[in-house]
């Protein structure tokens, strides 16, 4: 495992911030070996869902085995919405619309397949010595890795209201912050920051030895200056 690892909250086509993000993640290691976890939602309401999704790609190809993706409810409903007309309705109203224009296209059954190849075979959940990684979440009262995907994807209370062990520290998204600050809980972190509303995208930066964070990058939504 990498002495370093950083964990980068919803992206949500925000693909400038990831551009500062990913700078800064650089800046910091200081050409140490690092790992990148990233916590999915890189589609949906933002300007710019596919470069962010070419940008992740293209990290992934440069620096094989250093950047970890994984899928998100909006990357979810993005396939479902390929795959099932009845769904697409969902993913329109909640950011589809500007995930199309990004990519030039009016339709989901025109989304480009390699595109959709990629967000298929996006995990739900990874781990580490001492943490989870996760989009949403999971359900409390039993340790370990929740085994319902959907729940990974979607949950947000009573995960979010109970204060359960789950054996790790929880890394996750899903639920942003709309003051722009991570909240850093005795059992788990969510780094979801409400960059697409306005506010910051967040990375935490994890040492190998530790469970929960121990300094966060941020960046503001739209750079300064």
């Amino acid at each position: 495992m990498s002495e370093l690892t950083y964990a980068i909250g919803d992206i949500h086509g925000c693909a400038d911030a990831l551009t500062r993000l990913l700078a800064r993640i650089d800046e910091h290691r200081r050409g140490r070996a690092a790992r990148i976890v990233c916590l999915g939602d890189y589609v949906d309401r933002g300007p710019d869902s596919a470069g962010v999704i070419r940008i992740l790609r293209a990290r992934a190809a440069d620096e094989p085995g250093t950047l970890i993706c994984l899928r998100g409810n909006h990357e979810q409903m993005m396939l479902d919405a390929y795959r099932d007309a009845l769904a697409a309705p969902v993913w329109l109203e909640n950011g589809g619309r500007e995930t199309l224009h990004a990519f030039g296209i009016d339709d989901p059954e025109a989304l480009p397949h390699d595109v959709l190849a990629w967000l298929s075979a996006l995990p739900t959940v990874h781990e580490d010595d001492h943490r989870y990684y996760v989009h949403a979440g999971f359900r409390p009262g039993r340790r370990g890795i929740d085994p319902d995907v959907a729940t990974r994807l979607w949950i947000r209370e009573p995960f979010l209201g109970t204060p359960f062990d789950f054996g790790k520290h929880v890394i996750h998204g899903h639920t942003p912050r709309r003051d722009g600050a991570p909240d850093r809980r005795p059992h788990r972190t969510n780094l979801d920051t409400a960059c697409v509303y306005g506010e910051t995208l967040t990375a935490a930066i994890l040492h190998a030895d530790d469970r929960a964070p121990a300094a966060f990058l941020q960046v503001p939504r739209d750079a300064v200056g």
